[in-house]
């Protein structure tokens, strides 16, 4: 394998690319993809023209005085028609690539890196892995639903809006941009890459909306020092890298007083609402009851899930998509307290609570219930369910869940799990977020 900078005019679109067949000519082969994948080839056009590169290297073969192109025919045939808009197979294209080239910022590269490989087995090896599915782990292992998820979480990145550009231009608007340097995009997507880091800053962007979620001047300040440190280099993306790093810094903002608080929120009540025109009532039918199938609610909590915290997030996901409450609940019954015990450990460790070395379950929880609520974060409801925890003759306690563990005789009832995670769910998240 060689990796070199190859003229753009050496490169030949593949005329028999595994898409199509072999087909007449390289022309026949670039309206091929237009006429099959026009508006693919139009999104990878601009977002060629938005990057200014192509991340990956095209696979090519010398013939005679060309470079085939075996991987990668849709970005070469994307960089050619911005070269020469007039290539492009209709009227409408040549616009469209002329008004993209347009776009470009500085003059046009002439060359680009490839990967070069002389020996056609080696090049059928490599298309085999990377364009026909997993192979059972040989080839490329797509990603499914939630690793997809994953990586917008961690990165900011998906098909919505960027919030670093909304961002951008309401600290235009307030006139709150640092000065000297532009803010780096990708460092502030990455460290609002989700929900609960936003909401600290006093924004959210759910639905794919922008909006302040507390008391606009304040989230403004707030990110207004964030666009500074980050413009100004003093955090830098190896800071954010994961969640640790988010939280650490946001942390750290916290404690200066920089972010907004509960004083800040905006009443839920204060949107405005429509009033709907008076209508005629029409019949409906009977409502029905949403039946509830997992253990934890299939909502969003606002967790943000640390490596350190892997485990947890494995159980928290077993609990909330995979086992169902009516058929595993002995399953259910036990992870259920391994949650609890984790989350407590985790919240002791990470808020410093002073607890012994031989506290079972039901004393950690009171301090750790005494914590939550010197620090306000509950209430004195909450605090009467946890004090009830001690209590052997209640259904929530840990008398119950020692059962549901150890007893032979004692059965766990699909209800007493759904009221003892509706009981304690609000001290567990918490914990977990600690």
């Amino acid at each position: 394998m060689a990796i070199r900078n190859l003229p753009l005019n050496a490169l030949e679109v593949n005329r028999a690319n595994d898409r199509h067949g072999e087909l007449e000519n390289e022309t026949a082969a670039i309206a091929w993809l237009f006429k099959e994948r026009e508006q693919h080839m139009r999104n990878l056009t601009k977002d060629i023209v938005d990057r200014r590169e192509i991340y990956e290297f095209p696979l090519v073969s010398p013939e005679k005085d060309k470079f085939t192109v075996f991987d990668g025919n849709r970005r070469v045939t994307c960089l050619k028609l911005l070269e020469n808009p007039r290539r492009a197979p209709t009227v409408e294209l040549q616009m469209f690539f002329q008004e993209q080239r347009n776009r470009w910022t500085g003059s046009f590269p002439k060359n680009f890196q490839c990967q070069i490989e002389v020996d056609r087995d080696r090049i059928d090896a490599i298309l085999f892995r990377r364009h026909t599915g997993t192979q059972n782990g040989v080839g490329q292992s797509t990603w499914d639903d939630r690793m997809k998820a994953t990586f917008v979480s961690r990165t900011g990145k998906g098909n919505g809006p960027s919030v670093a550009d909304e961002i951008e231009k309401r600290l235009a608007d307030a006139h709150l941009l640092p000065s000297r340097r532009k803010i780096p995009r990708s460092t502030l997507n990455r460290l609002l890459s989700a929900e609960p880091f936003r909401n600290r800053v006093g924004i959210s962007m759910k639905g794919g909306r922008f909006e302040f979620t507390h008391d606009e001047a304040t989230s403004l300040g707030a990110l207004a020092r964030i666009a500074q440190d980050l413009a100004n280099r003093e955090i830098v993306l190896g800071h954010l890298w994961d969640v640790d790093g988010k939280e650490s810094y946001l942390n750290k903002l916290e404690s200066e007083g920089v972010l907004p608080d509960a004083r800040h929120a905006k009443e839920k009540d204060s949107i405005t609402k429509v009033v709907p025109r008076l209508t005629k009532p029409k019949p409906t039918a009977k409502a029905v009851p949403i039946v509830r199938s997992t253990l934890i609610p299939q909502k969003d909590f606002g967790l943000s899930w640390p490596g350190r915290l892997q485990r947890h997030h494995q159980i928290w996901e077993e609990l909330q998509f995979h086992l169902e409450l009516r058929k595993h609940p002995n399953a259910v019954s036990v992870l259920l307290r391994v949650l609890l015990e984790l989350a407590l450990e985790n919240y002791i460790k990470e808020a410093k609570v002073s607890v012994y070395d031989n506290d079972k379950l039901a004393a950690r929880l009171d301090k750790v219930g005494l914590h939550l609520q010197a620090a306000g974060k509950i209430d004195n409801k909450q605090v009467d369910v946890i004090r009830k925890f001690k209590q052997g003759d209640k259904l929530v306690s840990a008398d119950t869940l020692n059962r549901y563990v150890h007893s032979p005789n004692f059965a766990p009832s699909p209800e007493h799990l759904a009221s003892m995670w509706d009981s304690l769910a609000d001290v567990i998240v918490l914990c977990l977020k600690a």
